[in-house]
């Protein structure tokens, strides 16, 4: 058996191409490890192929515990944290009832949305400020006269 360094690249180009095809960062590290038992190689041409395999699994095993040490070093990245909480980024918003709060729940209007609203008994039309979010529902306070 006889592999050259242009196995090795091939190899990792090959989990290259897998990890373009897979979710998350998964490949990448093999494949940086089958490139460096690839350079090795080239460095040192005689290598036998048993002597290849083992430096392309502890390349592996570096490569995969280096990206696990980076990974939980760096925050997450992007995200929303009021992503699927979007009732809750209301709160502190003014608005106009739609639908009187009398037992039960009443309707308020924030832009084109109207959304279910519980707090104390308060007429159509009634200026409400959103103090929290229980759910899909708002809470809601009578805004102040001057909170305009």
């Amino acid at each position: 058996m006889s592999l050259t360094f242009w196995h090795w690249f091939a190899l990792g180009g090959g989990l290259l191409l897998l990890e373009v095809l897979t979710p998350g960062v998964v490949f990448l590290w093999l494949a940086l490890a089958a490139c460096l038992a690839g350079l090795l190689l080239l460095l040192l041409p005689g290598l036998a192929w048993q002597w290849q395999v083992l430096a392309f699994a502890v390349a592996a095993v570096v490569t995969v515990g280096v990206s696990f040490r980076w990974r939980r070093r760096l925050p997450l990245a992007g995200g929303d944290p009021g992503l699927n909480r979007r009732a809750a980024a209301y709160v502190g918003a003014e608005s106009l009832l739609v639908q009187a709060i009398g037992p039960g729940h009443g309707r308020v209007q924030i832009g084109d949305t109207t959304w279910l609203a519980d707090g104390p008994e308060l007429p159509i039309g009634a200026r409400v400020r959103v103090v929290g979010a229980r759910g899909a529902v708002l809470l809601v306070v009578q805004a102040a006269a001057g909170d305009q």
